[in-house]
């Protein structure tokens, strides 16, 4: 009888154990997944120190600003608000303005300017960071410009071979294997757009892989950070386009 029982005790833990067992894996807990899921691959491949390049510049469109009015039977639906009116120079050209702390003197404005070039001509001082459209009676349309960094910089006469709008940007060979031994990697090509960093016009000059152009870092004008060629704010360079002609001489200085 005894035998019975411890028998029937043991059959019985076996078959608790089995159950327990499967009911184990009835309910799983959830699969919780890392945020960041690249990093751990990247250093499996040896990449941690790589990373794409960025072009950060601050948002230019504004969303409208929606003002709650009180809740009643007869409340007015909520208001919508415009964002403050760009500049017209900018407005008619479908040129969004970045708003960007750019010291005064970089601003376009018409300046004395004394010089031998004829009106409708280029003289770009990168010392002082100036672009100068000669005018005529002595006077200049003078605009602020970023140039090229130590070691980028050039000087010559070169005249506006052609020009182009929104225009796509094929970073040279040189560029992308320099670019590449900091680990940012540059695309082989780049549409035009708000994001290329050639900004919303380009005149080239001569047959260089220099150009005037615009820039979606308006942020930069005034300073050496170019590969040598010559920056301007979007709204700015969409203004001297219109104002210069193929053929057009330019003096870097």
């Amino acid at each position: 009888m005894m035998k019975s029982v411890l028998l029937a005790a043991a059959l019985l833990g076996v078959l608790s154990t089995a159950a327990l067992g499967d009911d184990r894996y009835v309910s799983r807990p959830p699969v919780v997944l890392s945020p960041d899921l690249a990093a751990p691959w990247i250093m499996q491949l040896n990449g941690g120190n790589v990373r794409p390049v960025v072009y950060q510049r601050p948002v230019a469109y504004q969303r409208p600003v929606v003002v709650q009015q009180p809740r009643g039977l007869f409340a007015p639906r909520a208001v919508r608000r415009a964002p403050a009116a760009q500049p017209a120079s900018a407005a008619t050209s479908g040129i969004p303005v970045i708003r960007s702390q750019l010291q005064p003197q970089f601003l376009p404005q018409i300046v004395d300017y004394q010089t031998k070039e004829a009106p409708g001509n280029i003289v770009i001082d990168t010392n002082n960071r100036f672009l100068y459209l000669v005018m005529a009676d002595g006077k200049a349309r003078r605009y602020g410009v970023g140039v090229g960094k130590p070691g980028f910089e050039w000087a010559g006469v070169q005249k506006v071979s052609r020009k182009a709008e929104w225009p796509n940007w094929t970073p040279p060979s040189d560029m992308i294997s320099r670019e590449a031994q900091k680990g940012r990697y540059l695309p082989a090509r780049m549409d035009g757009g708000p994001e290329n960093p050639l900004g919303a016009r380009a005149m080239y000059l001569g047959s260089t892989l220099y150009r005037i152009h615009g820039t979606n870092a308006p942020w930069t004008i005034g300073v050496a950070v170019s590969s040598g060629c010559i920056r301007l704010r979007n709204e700015d360079i969409v203004d001297l386009y219109e104002r210069v002609k193929v053929g057009a001489r330019v003096v870097v200085m």
